[in-house]
């Protein structure tokens, strides 16, 4: 995935025809995204990446600045044991994320822009297996900041395609059978490729 964004970052550095967004446009993008937590999560646990679709919703508020809503179906991920990297688990979640965008103008079709927002995580569907069958895992609701950096190519005046890349603070209380294991930090860095229509 980290390849295949590289490769759809250059493509869209490719000069093409003007198309300026403008006030009270919008533009709604959808694709594969992947979350990819930082590796260390916690002293206990840790926690693998997970892909699922991604859909978000911007709205201009003239042609440099917008605001973005980020949502996406459930991403599953595996928990592993740090001592052995056994498989104990696994946990789903829900990643809406709120973002004020700058678009840079270059003259051209490629649109890049950078994002600054925050993240509400939501936990739920936590199970474990392995050598923790049977125990009660629970993970807390998590609130943090959220950064993007991002770009679209227009390939007419409503169909575009994008990558974007995300740093979102995740950290969740952990704990098994009501007793805390301390901080899950997930951390990840998000991946995405999108098709998008503005309108």
């Amino acid at each position: 995935m980290k390849k295949l964004l590289v490769a759809g970052l250059l493509v869209l550095a490719i000069n093409g025809n003007a198309l300026a967004q403008e006030a009270g446009d919008w533009k709604i993008r959808s694709g594969p995204y992947v979350v990819d937590p930082k590796s260390d999560n916690n002293d206990t646990v840790n926690v693998d990446a997970g892909a699922a679709l991604g859909i978000n919703f911007t709205y201009f508020f003239n042609e440099n600045w917008a605001f973005e809503v980020l949502a996406a179906t459930p991403f599953s991920h595996d928990i592993n044991l740090n001592d052995g990297g056994a498989e104990v688990g696994e946990t789903k979640h829900l990643p809406p994320t709120f973002s004020l965008q700058y678009h840079f103008q270059l003259g051209n079709a490629f649109k890049p822009y950078v994002g600054l927002g925050v993240n509400y995580t939501l936990f739920f569907d936590e199970e474990l297996s392995g050598p923790l069958a049977g125990a009660d895992l629970s993970l807390d609701n998590s609130f943090g900041l959220a950064a993007q950096l991002g770009a679209d190519y227009d390939l007419n005046d409503r169909w575009s395609l994008g990558a974007n890349v995300r740093w979102i603070d995740i950290d969740a209380e952990a704990e098994v059978n009501g007793v805390g294991i301390g901080d899950v930090e997930v951390d990840p860095i998000v991946y995405g490729i999108t098709l998008g229509y503005r309108f």
